[in-house]
């Protein structure tokens, strides 16, 4: 029988980091006490003009590539997760594939806002668990900014552009232990980009918006749930968990998800404060910063999650 392992993380943040006094001083209403009270945000990067998706998605793969210890011709699936892509089409993905110098491999982009990489994580195990393709190449990448009304300090405050790789290739032992996907589109008011380009013009409105208080209540609940769903299919105790990686939205929905699980927070990744919410890039940037700097380590446990737009959530279990 043919598994799924992680064999190589990656990650890319643009150079340009911005605090939280850098926003006010560019004219947005708000001050660095009332954003980490409320958030735990401290700073977040965002991409230079002209920088885009499939370019930080480039870096962040090349970097878990190299820890794989492959090139860009082993790869035989490209799964780009991204509510930010370069153009309406082509893909993301096939824009990586081009600059990674790869041909020939299945490449598709996946939209389910910040729950993206957990689906296409999810999406690339079943392909390996097949049998049809041996090595992905599973990529989250997003430049919010350019979606961001920075007149709005309850939401252009909360993001930071990125880019998270993950490598998997085909084993003989799991390294994937379970998986969770979910979705109910009752609820994409609460949080949503309520416009698109028609004819050329902008119809409706262009920019992120959010009902904050209603999905950090969604957020909590289905977090907690979903990680407890793939802890009771792989058979184990939420406990046993070593370390936890959730959607890097806001320290306090971090903090209650965590409660929830019973899981003490130095064991939970926390970059929130550093990278602002990236949607899908959130969670491979935190475990590649985990794996780098020394926290997580081969054998360990590792539960992924992520709850987004859609309403979208999910998570994974790792055996790292």
């Amino acid at each position: 029988m043919t598994f799924a392992r992680v064999a190589g993380v990656g990650s890319y943040l643009p150079s340009n980091r911005v605090l939280n006094n850098d926003l006010v001083a560019r004219g947005v209403d708000t001050n660095d006490e009332w954003i980490v009270a409320r958030t735990g945000i401290r700073a977040r990067h965002l991409a230079e003009a002209g920088q885009t998706s499939s370019d930080l998605a480039l870096i962040a793969s090349q970097r878990a590539m190299e820890m794989a210890g492959i090139d860009a011709a082993d790869i035989d699936l490209i799964i780009v997760a991204t509510s930010t892509p370069d153009f309406v089409f082509p893909s993301t993905a096939c824009l990586l594939q081009n600059k990674l110098g790869n041909k020939g491999a299945t490449a598709f982009d996946v939209q389910a806002v910040c729950s993206g990489f957990l689906y296409a994580l999810t999406i690339a195990e079943k392909f390996i668990r097949s049998g049809s393709h041996r090595k992905a190449l599973v990529v989250g990448a997003e430049v919010f900014s350019r979606i961001l009304d920075w007149n709005d300090r309850a939401t252009c405050v909360l993001f930071g552009d990125g880019a998270g790789a993950v490598v998997l290739e085909a084993a003989d032992s799991p390294g994937i232990l379970a998986t969770a996907l979910h979705a109910d589109g009752s609820h994409h008011g609460i949080l949503s980009v309520p416009g698109n380009v028609c004819g050329g013009k902008v119809v409706g409105d262009p920019f992120l918006r959010m009902d904050g208080q209603a999905v950090f209540k969604f957020a909590v609940r289905v977090l907690a749930d979903v990680a407890k769903e793939c802890c009771d299919v792989a058979g184990l105790a939420p406990e046993s968990i070593d370390w936890l990686i959730p959607h890097q939205a806001n320290i306090r929905i971090i903090e209650a998800t965590a409660k929830k699980m019973g899981l003490p927070m130095d064991r939970v990744i926390v970059t929130v404060d550093q990278h602002g919410n990236t949607s899908a890039a959130s969670v491979p940037l935190a475990l590649d910063a985990a794996v780098r700097d020394g926290r997580i380590k081969r054998g360990q446990k590792v539960m992924l999650e992520g709850v987004g737009g859609g309403f979208t959530w999910g998570a994974a279990l790792l055996e790292f």
